[in-house]
């Protein structure tokens, strides 16, 4: 099983991550961070990621990180 981890301090909530995840698992965040963004926030709950790793190559910011197990 993969899963992501999304740096939300660099994160400024483009939103590309969102569109891109073929399984929908990635969402804006309901809170804002430091830097005044809603970053985008990961959700084991609707699936299982496959590890594509389409949402970290989108990132304009390098935020995303894709760990396959």
């Amino acid at each position: 099983m993969s899963t992501i981890e999304i740096d939300e301090l660099r994160c400024k909530g483009c939103g590309l991550c969102t569109i891109t995840c073929p399984k929908g698992l990635i969402e804006l965040s309901d809170k804002i961070n430091n830097l005044g963004y809603t970053p985008a926030k990961f959700d084991a709950s609707k699936g299982k990621c496959t590890g594509c790793a389409l949402c970290a190559e989108i990132c304009p910011d390098v935020a995303i990180k894709v760990f396959n197990e």
